[in-house]
């Protein structure tokens, strides 16, 4: 098997066998990354035996699967972070040694450290054809609107700064505030993250979209409209969501008109993000006030479709529906193939790397949720797998919060905010 020297850190290389593991540990080699995903051939180790190989030859290991059509800024970057946090020289691999040379690539562009000219004589230098780095490099460019995903790591959600390059007007959407069910802390790490890169990037904020109410994390709307003055937007149809919680917390006072907002948007709703037109299509079936928003060649598509390798949105929370959730995905799948998907949560499968971004012919080809379904087949998946899932942990915590639009619960006499948490609220608990 041969081994391409990059650089001191670096080395690329074709499939190993696993027997080759242990030679690469006597050779100094202190970490594993696997760029390629599982199931290309018959023959291949596979991520599962690769980690463990690796595990045994005392070597760290990184699972970064990717396809050349299928490459995501989130892929180039965990690249990046497995070789940074590598405490000496790294072996890469993928099938030929190309995918992974072509991630090493493209971050090297993107951070400005090699020119854009430079990556086809790079590549031919060791013994690779780059033309799919160069492709896309071309297509980055070309995308519109730009967008930056923020992974949190905790709770496996991932919140978007949107941006129309020609003007630097930007759109937020699902923040979260940062909260520790344990010890009650509440903190805003993950929201200023996104204001520095907002300040960073010289960019303006002129909204904060919510897609839905989260069940699993605070939003940060509020504390990032008392930051950047911008207006908050949801569903209209949150006022429906509102009236299912009043219920549950018991909560005479709560308004369940959406007035937390400043604007509730419709189906079929347009609104402007610098020179760029959105559009707003209701997406009911994980909640009533589910919304996916339709920004240039871009859908934020929240919890109704996971990463292909992922499945689909649970739809058993209050007002939830599988039927609707059917036809809310129909309605996605519906748009062109290459219209880039932004999903609004990963929970990293087999240990790969976190993901968030897809395209519609991802999706109708990959997703074992999708790809030759049927409705009824769908709906007997989706309620089946349901039942078999725990609430999350956040869920009665964060409601309040989120229907209130993302504020939190007044101080009372002594100076402190109390969540209130309802005990049997929500029946048939998958213990």
């Amino acid at each position: 098997m041969k081994l391409v020297e990059i650089n001191d850190h670096l080395t690329v290389a074709p499939q190993p066998e696993l027997d080759a593991f242990s030679e690469f540990a006597r050779k100094g080699f202190v970490t594993i990354i696997n760029a390629r995903p599982d199931g290309e051939d018959a023959v291949q180790p596979g991520n599962t035996a690769e980690s463990a190989e690796a595990g045994t030859a005392g070597l760290d290991y990184a699972f970064v699967p990717v396809t050349l059509a299928g490459v995501t800024e989130a892929d180039i970057r965990a690249f990046q972070t497995a070789l940074a946090g590598a405490s000496g020289p790294v072996l890469a691999h993928c099938k030929s040694g190309a995918r992974a040379l072509t991630l090493y690539v493209l971050g090297e562009v993107l951070d400005g450290r090699m020119a854009r000219d430079a990556v086809a004589g790079f590549g031919k230098r060791h013994g690779f054809d780059l033309s799919g780095a160069l492709r896309w490099l071309e297509c980055n460019e070309a995308a519109t609107p730009r967008v930056k995903g923020f992974y949190d790591a905790r709770t496996g959600s991932i919140q978007y700064v949107v941006t129309d390059p020609a003007t630097k007007a930007c759109a937020i959407i699902d923040p979260l505030l940062d909260f520790d069910e344990k010890s009650g802390a509440i903190a805003t790490a993950h929201a200023d993250a996104i204001l520095d890169y907002v300040q960073r990037e010289g960019l303006t904020v002129e909204w904060i979209l919510d897609t839905h109410p989260h069940a699993d994390h605070f939003s940060a709307a509020q504390y990032l409209k008392g930051k950047t003055g911008a207006p908050t937007a949801i569903g209209a149809n949150i006022g429906k969501v509102q009236g299912l919680w009043k219920d549950i917390y018991n909560w005479p006072d709560l308004a369940v008109d959406g007035s937390q907002w400043d604007r509730l948007f419709a189906n079929g709703d347009v609104f402007k993000i610098g020179s760029l037109e959105a559009s707003v299509m209701s997406s009911p079936g994980h909640t009533l006030a589910s919304v996916t928003y339709l920004i240039g060649d871009a859908a934020f598509i929240h919890d109704t479709i996971f990463m292909p390798d992922s499945g689909t949105a649970r739809a058993d929370f209050p007002g939830g529906s599988a039927i609707a959730l059917w036809n809310s995905i129909q309605k996605i799948l519906a748009l062109p193939d290459e219209t880039r998907l932004f999903t609004g949560h990963d929970y990293q499968p087999n240990g790969r790397n976190a993901r968030w971004e897809s395209t519609v012919g991802e999706q109708k080809r990959a997703n074992p949720h999708l790809a030759g379904m049927t409705e009824e087949r769908f709906v007997s998946l989706r309620d089946t797998r349901d039942r078999t899932l725990p609430m999350p942990k956040l869920i009665l915590h964060a409601l309040q919060v989120n229907v209130n639009g993302g504020r939190l619960p007044e101080p009372e006499d002594n100076g402190r905010r109390y969540l209130k948490f309802p005990l049997d609220a929500l029946g048939g608990a998958a213990w």
